[in-house]
């Protein structure tokens, strides 16, 4: 699957969210009733009606069968859904599992009924009740039920620290009715919480409560390779451990028919092979042993198709830019606050001054990327010039807590592209150095207190990242720093971020037109030490996490807005992280055997889902 991940996410307020009956109220008193909704938007009224046929990007009679052969970097050790151990196997969660909500690609963060036929909630948001369908079923036949989607939150917020955070204010689910689940939340008008709880994978509590074909019980917590069971469109057929999956569709899929569902997975078979080299991995998609490939380096993707299926037209390439027109993107070096060495704001910011963006877009990227300057690069959140109206406003309220330059220096990364450019940018971050502690004693950079010499490791995980990363590391050499590189395998890296047992990581955070709890998973204080969030820099401020708060519950689109400017604006200024680069399209190369929707969904590529093969005999 492509490597770009797209996240649903909530609404804005109760005033934004469409709502229409599901099912008719009893007589009696209609304030007492819930108000059922077949779905939410975050931004404005939702695009399909209540009797809607099918998502207007599918094609509905889209052949079914063949097969598509993917391919993935790293291996994997779990089929475990919700765990956060070991190296998670591609394609489990959205192939065999399903959730309470399913989301569309031609909208903004709107989620519609899959396993739930509706939701309800209270106008102060104090709580959501989700109602089960009756037809939904697991693949051995029995229902699913409330006490699995107890069960899967109860579970997920116990094993998962990302999904902890992220569902933090929810403090209770129970059963509330034959079908339906109930989720109390600590605090009220949390407008994305309702959509938010229509996420999370829903897993059968009775199979994960019985044992396995040897007689053993299954235990959540752990990470397993027994081929799991779910209530999805497809099952695991069969496997190499950590290096291939087959999923096979399931003909008997309860929701094969539902209009969220017409049109998609449409593929027999979908399987995977795993590499430990990126360049294998190419060389298997151009043999023709892999039908899809999405290339993130800007330099291969110009110079390593000059092959004879690409040239007769067998392979196709495609710049899509859908799937980043609702995504802010930070990419960056990240080094660890949890360090003493990077806990001065003059020494992150020095390092800045260090990296030669200019040189390495034109000399090995082709000129083919921007410069990131912005943690919601390239949306409307982003900040940019000086704060205005009511941004200026609330940084204003914590004017004793925000850096005193949010209000008169715009953020902007150094600007480097020649030997005098360099020089000066170079001897502006030995100044920021000498300020923070530290000096030249012959080409060392030292601290003056201890006299401990300034180094730092940068960790990666996979070698084609080196290529990026010493352009940098040989910059920093030049004043005096001893910076290295080190490259481990799949499982030791996912090990060491999520323990954050690292100097430097190359991050990337994705971000979509409506930020909410997960900006506390990112950099709120209350995941700073907990172990597996995405807290990589190690932020722990609290104009930080007011700022959060009030994004979590802007009443409003204007609020979000200016809030998150403002949240942007006070990231920036704490140079806790050395910006990047990215592409405004994402590269994809397939064989011509696949066939996809001809207009693509407008913030995606409906990939797998939506596409098809050629080979595959039409209905």
């Amino acid at each position: 699957m492509p490597n770009f991940c797209r996240t649903v996410k909530p609404g804005l307020a109760a005033s934004l969210l469409t709502a229409a009956f599901l099912l008719l109220p009893p007589a009696g008193n209609a304030q007492e009733q819930p108000v059922w909704r077949y779905g939410t938007s975050s931004i404005g009224e939702l695009k399909y009606k209540p009797d809607f046929a099918r998502f207007d990007y599918v094609n509905p009679d889209a052949p079914k069968g063949g097969e598509l052969r993917l391919s993935e970097s790293g291996t994997f050790d779990t089929f475990n859904p919700i765990l956060s151990k070991g190296e998670a196997a591609s394609g489990v969660t959205s192939l065999v599992f399903d959730t309470l909500m399913k989301s569309a690609e031609d909208e903004i963060t709107t989620a519609y009924g899959l396993l739930a036929e509706g939701v309800s909630y209270p106008d102060d948001i104090s709580s959501a009740t989700f109602r089960l369908r009756a037809e939904a079923k697991w693949a051995d036949g029995k229902p699913v039920t409330p006490e699995d989607v107890v069960f899967s939150f109860e579970k997920v917020k116990e094993h998962n620290p990302l999904l902890s955070n992220y569902y933090r204010h929810v403090v209770s689910a129970e059963k509330t009715g034959d079908r339906d689940v109930t989720f109390r939340f600590d605090e009220k008008n949390n407008h994305e919480m309702p959509n938010i709880l229509g996420q999370f994978p829903i897993v059968p509590k009775h199979w994960w409560e019985g044992e396995d074909e040897k007689g053993n019980k299954r235990d959540i917590s752990r990470t397993t390779l027994e081929p799991v069971m779910g209530s999805g469109p497809y099952k695991i057929a069969s496997f190499q451990a950590g290096g291939s999956i087959r999923f096979e569709r399931r003909d008997d899929y309860w929701g094969k028919s539902l209009n969220v569902n017409v049109g998609q997975y449409n593929f027999g078979v979908i399987s995977y092979a795993f590499f430990s080299d990126r360049n294998v991995q190419f060389e298997a998609f151009r043999a023709g042993n892999v039908d899809f490939y999405q290339d993130n380096s800007a330099s291969h993707w110009a110079t390593a198709y000059d092959f004879p299926a690409m040239k007769d037209g067998r392979v196709v390439r495609e710049e899509i830019e859908n799937p980043l027109r609702a995504a802010g993107i930070m990419q960056a070096f990240v080094p660890n606050m949890r360090r003493d060495k990077f806990k001065d704001q003059r020494v992150r910011e020095a390092l800045n001054y260090a990296f030669d963006f200019e040189d390495l877009n034109r000399n090995l990227a082709y000129n083919a990327f921007q410069r990131v300057d912005s943690y919601f690069w390239g949306t409307e959140l982003a900040s940019k010039a000086l704060p205005e109206g009511r941004e200026k406003a609330i940084l204003e309220e914590l004017k004793d807590k925000v850096p005193p330059e949010v209000f008169t220096v715009p953020y902007a990364n150094p600007v480097n592209g020649d030997p005098q450019k360099v020089r000066d940018n170079l001897r502006k971050a030995l100044a920021l150095f000498k300020e923070a502690g530290y000096e030249l004693k012959g080409n060392r950079l030292v601290n003056v207190k201890s006299g401990e010499p300034f180094s730092f490791e940068l960790l990666l995980a996979n070698p084609s990242f080196e290529r990026t990363v010493t352009p940098f590391i040989n910059s920093v050499k030049k004043i005096g720093i001893d910076a290295r590189i080190r490259t481990v395998d799949d499982s030791q890296y996912t090990n060491r971020v999520r323990s954050f047992d690292y100097d430097m990581i190359y991050g990337i955070w994705a971000q979509t037109l409506v930020p909410g709890n997960e900006q506390i998973d990112y950099w709120g204080s209350a995941s700073v030490n907990q172990q597996g969030s995405r807290n990589y820099a190690g932020i722990s401020d609290p104009a930080i996490d007011e700022l959060i708060r009030r994004i979590i519950f802007a009443p409003n689109r204007d609020e979000l807005v200016a809030t998150t400017r403002a949240l942007d604006r006070v990231l920036l200024a704490h140079h806790f992280v050395v910006p990047l680069f990215y592409s405004r399209s994402v590269r994809v190369a397939y064989w011509n055997q696949l066939a996809r929707p001809q207009e693509l969904p407008y913030y995606g590529i409906g990939f797998p889902d939506a596409w098809w093969s050629k080979n595959a005999s039409p209905k």
